[in-house]
C-alpha cells in the first residue's frame, strides 16, 4: 500500500500544500494485517504488551434525554433522592476534574434505565456496572485526549473510562504517568485518527509496565494525590472562600446559606488538606442568612448585603483581610475599578451565571433601577423548597421585603423626597410581576414536558427535581405563544431577563431527540421535545379535578 500521511494537518489548505512536498510512504499488506485489529497505519504497530492486557476501557452512559436526567450538582442542596455523581471529561490534564454534574440514576433501577431511548453502557452493559465504585482514569476522546482520575462514579460517554484489571494503586499511578506523557497522544493517533477516538483504541497501544511503574515510583513515591480542588464547580470543593479560585462567588453563596457537597458528606474521599479546609468552613456558619434573602439595601432592620458579605470575608481571611485585599479580590473578577457594593449590584449575577454554566443558584431579583432601586439576592434552593415553603418564601420577598421598601418610598414621596415617586413606581411594577409568578398564569407559569398536565405546577409550586432551567422560566418570562413579550421584561432591565439582573443563557426551544409515543405531550408536539409551552391555571385545575374524580 502506497500513500501519504497528512493526519497531522487539520485543514484543506495546509494539506493542499503538503501533498506536493511529502515523501510517499509504503507498507506491506501483510504487515497491516498483523496490526492490532488490522488497523491501518504506515507506522508498524506492536501487538505485544498492549494496554488491553492490564486494563478495560468502557463506554459510558447515554441518557436519551439529557435535560430530564442530568443536572449540575449545585441545582440541589444534596446529591440525594435518586441522584448520583456523574463524572464527565476534562479540557486539560488534572487529577480531579469533570465533577460538575449529577444524574438521576436511582441505583440503576429507576426511570432512566427503563427510558426507551437511553443506552446505559451500551456495548458492555454489565461491565459498565461492574466498574462502578472502582478506581481508574477518564481520558477525553477528542482534542488532546486529556485525562483525569476516576473514583467510581456513574460516567458519561465523552471520555473513555480505563480501569486496571488489578486493584493496584501502583499500576494506576503508572497508567497516569503513561497517559500524561507528551508522546501519549501521538501514539494513540497512530492507531486512531478519527475526530473521536474509540474506547477500544486506547487499549491497542503498547504499554511498558516495568518502565512506567519506575516512572510512577519516582514521581509519586507516596502514591497519587487524594481528591483536592479549589474550584467551586467541582463537588469535591471544600467550600472555603480564602482557598478558592473564585472567593467572592463562594462568599456570596455562603452568605445566602449554600454549602458544598464536601461539607455535607462526611464519607466523601478527600485529601487531608481538603478535609482541613472543610472543617474551617464551620467558623463561617454564623454569617449565614437564615431565610435565604439578602437585600443589597437595608430592609426590615437587616444590615445591607454588602456589609454582611464584608463581615463574612473578614471572618474567612482573618488577619489577611483589609481594604486592599477587598480591592484585590474585585480586580481578580476582571472588574478594574469598583467597590464591593457596585460589584454586588452590577457584576455578581452575570459572573455567577457564567461560572455556574448558566444554571444559577443565587438569583438577583431587582426592579430595574441600578443605583437606587430594590435589589435582593435569593437562595434558589429555599425558593423551590417543597411542602409550600418555597411559595411562602416568595410571598415573604413580595410582601414583606419588597412591601417594606414600597412603604418607605410612599413615605418618601409624601415628604417630597427626590426620586421617591419613580422608585415607588418601579417597586410596584416588580411586586406586580412577583404576584403574577406566585399565581402562575401564562407567561409566568412552569411547564415540564415530561409530566402529565395534572402534575404540572399550579402557581409557584416548583419541583427541585425539574432543575433550574425550567423553574427559572417565570422569572425570565419567555415569549407568549403568539410571539409577543407582553409583560415579560421589567422596565430598565435586560431584554429576555425578566426581573433578573442579568439574562442567563437559557433556552426553552426544542430539545434534541424525539419522544416516544407514550410521552405525555407526544400527540400535541408530534414527538418533538418542546419546552416553551404555556398552560392556563384553569386547564391544570380541571385536569387535577378529573384525575381526582377518576380515582
Amino acid at each position: 500500500v502506497i500513500g501519504l500521511d497528512l493526519a497531522d494537518l487539520h485543514n484543506s489548505e495546509s494539506k493542499a500544500v503538503e501533498i506536493k512536498k511529502r515523501v510517499l510512504l509504503s507498507i506491506a499488506q501483510q504487515r497491516l494485517l498483523s496490526n492490532p485489529d488490522s488497523r491501518f497505519s504506515f507506522s508498524p504497530l506492536s501487538s505485544e504488551n498492549l494496554l488491553s492486557g492490564y486494563a478495560s476501557s468502557i463506554e459510558g452512559l447515554t441518557t436519551g434525554d439529557m435535560p430530564r436526567f442530568i443536572q449540575f450538582f449545585w441545582e440541589r442542596v444534596l446529591v440525594d433522592g435518586g441522584w448520583s455523581h456523574f463524572i464527565g471529561s476534562v479540557q486539560t490534564s488534572i487529577f480531579y476534574g469533570g465533577r460538575e454534574q449529577i444524574v438521576y440514576w436511582q441505583n440503576g433501577e429507576g426511570e432512566l434505565v427503563h427510558f426507551p431511548s437511553a443506552h446505559n453502557f451500551p456495548s458492555e452493559y454489565m461491565n459498565g456496572r461492574r466498574i462502578l465504585g472502582k478506581r481508574g482514569l477518564r481520558v477525553s476522546q477528542m482534542g488532546n485526549l486529556t485525562p483525569t482520575l476516576y473514583t467510581g462514579e456513574v460516567f458519561d460517554k465523552n471520555a473513555a473510562t480505563i480501569v486496571p484489571h488489578a486493584n493496584d494503586e501502583n499500576i494506576l499511578a503508572a497508567f497516569w504517568c503513561f497517559v500524561t506523557d507528551e508522546q501519549f497522544r501521538d501514539k494513540i493517533r497512530e492507531i486512531d485518527q478519527a475526530l473521536k477516538v474509540t474506547n477500544a483504541s486506547f487499549l491497542k497501544t503498547e504499554f511498558d509496565e516495568t518502565f512506567w511503574r519506575k516512572v510512577a515510583k519516582e514521581k509519586y513515591p507516596n502514591g497519587l494525590p487524594k481528591p483536592y480542588s479549589n474550584d467551586p464547580t467541582q463537588w469535591i470543593f471544600h467550600g472555603h472562600p480564602a482557598q478558592s479560585n473564585h472567593p467572592l462567588q463562594v462568599a456570596v453563596a455562603r452568605l445566602l446559606g449554600y454549602r458544598w457537597p464536601a461539607e455535607l458528606d462526611a464519607g466523601m474521599e478527600l485529601s487531608n488538606e481538603q478535609r482541613e479546609w472543610v472543617s474551617k468552613c464551620d467558623t463561617l456558619l454564623e454569617y449565614i442568612d437564615e431565610d435565604g434573602i439578602a437585600c443589597i439595601s437595608s430592609m426590615r432592620g437587616e444590615e445591607p448585603a454588602t456589609g454582611r458579605l464584608r463581615e463574612l470575608l473578614s471572618g474567612a481571611f482573618g488577619t489577611g483581610w483589609s481594604t486592599s485585599k477587598e480591592q484585590e479580590l474585585i480586580r481578580a473578577t476582571g472588574i478594574k475599578s469598583c467597590n464591593l457594593d457596585e460589584w454586588l449590584r452590577d457584576y455578581f449575577f452575570e459572573q455567577h451565571c457564567k461560572l455556574f454554566h448558566h444554571r444559577p443558584f443565587i438569583w438577583h431579583i431587582w426592579d430595574g433601577r441600578r443605583r437606587d432601586g430594590f435589589h435582593a439576592l435569593v437562595n434558589y434552593h429555599k425558593l423551590v423548597e417543597g411542602n409550600g415553603k418555597g411559595r411562602q418564601l416568595l410571598e415573604k420577598l413580595t410582601y414583606a421585603y419588597l412591601g417594606d421598601w414600597i412603604i418607605r418610598q410612599k413615605e418618601g414621596s409624601k415628604r417630597g423626597e427626590g426620586g421617591a415617586e419613580d422608585r415607588l413606581a418601579a417597586a410596584l411594577e416588580l411586586q406586580k410581576r412577583l404576584i403574577a409568578i406566585i399565581e402562575g398564569e401564562p407567561p409566568f407559569d412552569i411547564f415540564v414536558r415530561w409530566k402529565l398536565i395534572e402534575d404540572q405546577p399550579i402557581g409557584w409550586e416548583p419541583d427541585i427535581n425539574d432543575g433550574v432551567r425550567l423553574n427559572i422560566r417565570p422569572f425570565m418570562a419567555p415569549d407568549m405563544p403568539d410571539g409577543s413579550r407582553k409583560g415579560a421584561d421589567i422596565p430598565g432591565g435586560r431584554k429576555g431577563a425578566g426581573i433578573l439582573r442579568w439574562k442567563p443563557n437559557i433556552k426553552w426551544s426544542k430539545d434534541r431527540g424525539k419522544d416516544v409515543a407514550s410521552a405525555p405531550w407526544f400527540a400535541l408536539f408530534k414527538g418533538d421535545r418542546i419546552n416553551d409551552h404555556h398552560l392556563s391555571l384553569e386547564e391544570k385545575r380541571r385536569a387535577r379535578e378529573r384525575m381526582k374524580a377518576e380515582g
